[in-house]
């Protein structure tokens, strides 16, 4: 499909992998970053460094997904969508760290051999990494829903 995307749905789900490759690009600034830290990492992080990193520059598929979604945006379109997507940037990496405090305090619970624990160790576990998955997924509809509305 060339052009402006057409169809609710569909829109809605571009805007949701666009938000994907914003979040996939600053992870990989992130990463970078943090390999080059001066001081290492200390107990109790979560391995995602100190803030999440906020990157202008889009991937290539990120690019080709703004210009399906807002072919024809102006300049302060595109700083309003810019500002909604590293709003969004933010929001997944409070996310990613939630999730990973869960992991990491599970494991150090329960061990971190899920061959050992108990099937309602492993209920437990799958329900509650369920549970952060589904509000990160409505969350990042909510957001695709708001940057719709920026452009």
């Amino acid at each position: 499909m060339s052009g402006r995307a057409t169809g609710s749905e569909e829109r809605l789900a571009l805007a949701q992998a666009f938000l994907r490759e914003a979040v996939f690009r600053s992870r990989a600034t992130q990463a970078a970053s943090g390999v080059f830290a001066s001081k290492p990492d200390v107990d109790g992080r979560c391995g995602l460094g100190e803030k999440a990193a906020l990157v202008r520059e889009l991937t290539e598929d990120g690019a080709n997904l703004f210009k399906r979604l807002w072919p024809e945006a102006s300049d302060a379109v595109a700083e309003q969508i810019r500002a909604r997507m590293n709003a969004w940037v933010v929001e997944q990496d409070t996310l990613d760290r939630k999730r990973n405090h869960f992991i990491k305090a599970f494991r150090q619970k329960h061990g971190f051999d899920r061959v050992r624990w108990s099937p309602e160790q492993s209920e437990e576990f799958d329900f509650g990494l369920a549970k952060i998955n589904a509000g990160e997924d409505d969350a990042r509809r909510r957001a695709a829903m708001e940057l719709l509305g920026s452009g």
